[in-house]
């Protein structure tokens, strides 16, 4: 029996949704809701930018806010800005993230942990041959070393929490957009959310592009001209609007973050076995990798 090219187009459309239910069978991904009223949430690199912000948006929602950083002087100004912006006082903690110990004793002042955000770094934009070893050092002991210590620090309290309460908690480490497709911290966020799913604690990854920061500032003054050019074509981003995608992100919590449009599209052409929450996500992701290859 032919059957007739009438019919066989009449079932394009619906081939993406047997897939999509084949993938929902398979995997099962489920939404959920981690609040923040009321819960501890501890942020580094919190005395300025995009870490400012992020304590001011969550003081604001009614969470338990506590900040972390290496200057004294700023941390105090920071706990100004909120109190006035928001009425409410929060806790500040001096320590360099690079210390094992002094995070491990800021962690430990401060109290169990419902939501860790991650939001400390430093970035030296040099090629590669111009860098200093003791730069590249200096970057890794910041950004890798120094989310691992925290990370490390949190995670029993936070576990025992999750435990006690059933209520679900979050650890969020904020990247950059320029370093989706081959980034540390990625790896380090795959590998720990499938140990901590259990635990019903949700882990995310931030994307942000260029933010107007002082940490932008002063990077912007001597990164390369071609760095300049590729950045200049994705457009910057306000701190506060940063961290209100990232909170709306981490509450859903959602694996990867992207702040804007073209951070999406990558995070969707990089997606390789990233956890997902939402089936339709997982099939665009799929679907374009298998059209990579």
């Amino acid at each position: 029996m032919t059957i007739s090219p009438y019919y066989l187009l009449l079932l394009i459309p619906v081939i993406p949704l047997c897939l999509i239910l084949l993938l929902f069978l398979i995997a099962r991904p489920r939404s959920t809701r981690i609040p923040i009223k009321g819960r501890h949430v501890f942020i580094t690199g919190g005395s300025s930018g995009i870490g400012l912000s992020l304590a001011r948006q969550a003081a604001a929602e009614g969470a338990r806010v506590s900040i972390l950083a290496r200057n004294s002087k700023r941390l105090e100004e920071a706990r100004e800005t909120i109190r006035l912006a928001t009425g409410v006082e929060v806790a500040i903690f001096s320590a360099d993230v690079r210390d094992a110990d002094a995070v491990a004793r800021a962690v430990e002042e401060a109290g169990p942990i419902d939501v860790l955000i991650c939001n400390h770094g430093v970035f030296l934009p040099l090629e590669l041959e111009k860098q200093e070893i003791e730069e590249v050092k200096f970057m890794m002991d910041i950004n890798v070393m120094g989310t691992f210590h925290l990370i490390k620090a949190t995670l029993p309290g936070m576990k025992r929490r999750t435990r006690q309460s059933g209520v679900a908690a979050s650890i969020a480490i904020v990247s950059s957009q320029a370093g989706q497709r081959a980034n540390l911290h990625r790896g380090l966020s795959e590998s720990l959310q499938h140990e901590v799913f259990a635990d019903n604690i949700y882990v995310s990854l931030v994307f942000p592009p260029d933010t107007d920061t002082p940490g932008f500032d002063e990077e912007k003054k001597r990164r390369p001209e071609i760095t300049n050019l590729i950045a200049g074509s994705s457009g910057g981003m306000k701190a506060d609007d940063v961290a209100k995608i990232s909170l709306n992100g981490i509450k859903s919590g959602r694996f990867m973050i992207p702040c804007n449009l073209e951070g999406a599209m990558i995070a969707v052409a990089t997606a390789g076995l990233s956890p997902q929450s939402s089936c339709v996500t997982a099939f665009v992701e799929k679907l374009i990798t298998i059209e990579s290859y």
